[in-house]
């Protein structure tokens, strides 16, 4: 069995040299170019596992040479060498293909784990092969938006790009992260999701990086953090938008770095690990109004994947439903349910705010009130109210300020208005503001009940308590 052949492209005979005793060290076969026209030359004579290569070229850039290699079909990892503080032409390799970047002066260890991590791409085992061969999706759906979805992860899971996954809430986007984690080389390692919101502010940088025994009070053992268990694998930051200024600094050290310090340590230790966030707010929005960094921003959103609403894949509902029913059957040992005349025309009539996970919720709800297993259009307990096209969160408070806004009907209602009405200073405090008002009003008619009053204002309940904690509303404490 041959070992496998890398391709080297640097213009410093030294750090070439180096380079290729590494590789040779690991038991790699390596060719070395000094110029980008003796790397094209190669790359077309040659089969190459991996391809590393300088970004500045006597003559011409690296990035081109990752064009190349990325639009060749042929699948081969491609990794650059940015130099030191370089974080911005990273980016740009990364969105122009690269698999992954090491920076100079280059660290040996953090080459050898690149490495490794690129050869696992382009020489997957047998066993990692045939798991993913015969794992079946956990996107479910034959529409067409589906199917570019899932072939757009395909075609992801080979990088280490970091991903930044948009969508309504309930749309799937931790669905997709795992996806793309089970399909990628690192399979076999761990996956860690962490809710950025859920959070106290103060522990994050001990959630995040560990802490040593004794680092502070209550310490009273070694600790290793989010970074450290996904070591290898992927981490998840889901509703990264909440995440505060101060942690923001210190994380994307971490990702730029790759390299955490405990609490407590006196040196880093490098970690190994892919960065995907998610979160269903409009992350370039957050940096426009100053709540997130431009620069944290840029690294996170390297390649950023859009999960469709289920509103605009309805065709997905029969199998969505079918499959949910199965699960809700396995869960509770029964056998699976089946929809009456009538019912799933019903659920594709209905816009579906709550997206897959507010289906699993009426269909849950439904299947306890069912008879004999059968679900009819009565159980379903869909509120006409919400069956219309949904409106964003934006516009339904804007809505809700002109309705509060509006002059109270009095002997002269009718009257024209004879001049414009005052308009607010600050447009989105002012919508906070409603909104906060809207939500308590609800909450004190629930009596603080918020599944209760999530079902009163049309939202999940996931939502109102996201919402109750962005807006600072919290229950009373009981006398």
């Amino acid at each position: 069995m041959t070992s496998p052949r890398i391709l080297v492209v640097d213009d410093e005979a030294d750090l070439r040299e180096l380079l290729d005793i590494t590789l040779v060290r690991m038991g790699l076969d390596v060719d070395c170019a000094a110029t980008l026209g003796q790397a094209r030359a190669l790359w077309a004579a040659n089969e190459y596992a991996l391809v590393l290569t300088d970004m500045r070229l006597p003559d011409g850039l690296g990035l081109e040479l990752v064009r190349d290699v990325a639009a060749s079909g042929k699948g081969t990892p491609i990794a650059v060498v940015t130099a030191y503080g370089s974080a911005d032409n990273a980016v740009v390799a990364l969105k122009a293909g690269a698999f992954d970047y090491v920076s100079k002066p280059v660290v040996l260890d953090d080459l050898r784990v690149m490495v490794r991590s690129a050869l696992r791409v382009s020489h997957p085992g047998p066993d990692l092969s045939a798991a993913g061969a015969a794992t079946p999706s956990r996107l479910i759906g034959d529409s067409a938006a589906m199917q570019a979805l899932r072939a757009q992860i395909g075609r992801l899971a080979r990088s280490m790009a970091p991903i930044a996954i948009t969508g309504e809430s309930g749309s799937g986007k931790e669905l997709a992260a795992r996806e793309i984690h089970a399909q990628s080389a690192r399979a076999a390692r761990p996956f860690i999701a962490v809710n950025c919101g859920a959070i106290p502010e103060a522990l994050m940088e001990a959630e995040f990086f560990g802490y040593r025994k004794g680092a502070f009070t209550g310490a009273a053992d070694e600790r290793d953090g989010f970074f450290q268990a996904a070591n290898g694998g992927t981490l998840m930051l889901d509703e990264v938008a909440d995440l505060p200024l101060a942690m923001q600094v210190k994380l994307l050290r971490a990702i730029q770095e790759r390299r955490v310090r405990k609490i407590g340590a006196t040196a880093e230790e490098p970690v190994d690990v892919r960065i995907i966030s998610a979160t269903h707010q409009d992350l370039a929005h957050c940096v426009e109004t100053g709540k997130f960094r431009q620069d944290l921003f840029y690294r996170l959103n390297v390649i950023e994947l859009g999960l469709p609403p289920l509103r605009e894949r309805l065709s997905d509902l029969g199998v969505l439903t079918a499959a949910i029913l199965t699960r809700l059957a396995a869960a509770g040992a029964g056998q699976k349910a089946a929809l009456g005349a009538g019912v799933l025309e019903t659920l594709c009539a209905y816009s579906f705010p709550g997206n897959v996970r507010e289906l699993e919720n009426v269909l849950e709800r439904a299947l306890a009130f069912a008879n004999d297993g059968v679900i009819e259009v009565a159980d379903l307990s869909l509120k006409s109210a919400r069956a219309a096209e949904p409106i964003s969160s934006t516009a339904a408070a804007a809505a809700a300020a002109v309705a509060l806004a509006a002059p109270a009907p009095g002997p002269s209602a009718g009257a024209p208005v004879s001049g414009p009405a005052a308009l607010p200073n600050s447009l989105p405090e002012y919508l906070e503001q409603v909104e906060r008002d809207i939500i308590l009003r609800a909450l004190a008619q629930t009596q603080f009940n918020r599944t209760q009053a999530a079902q009163l204002l049309g939202i999940s309940f996931r939502q109102l308590r996201y919402q109750m904690q962005k807006l600072g509303i919290q229950e009373p404490e009981q006398s």
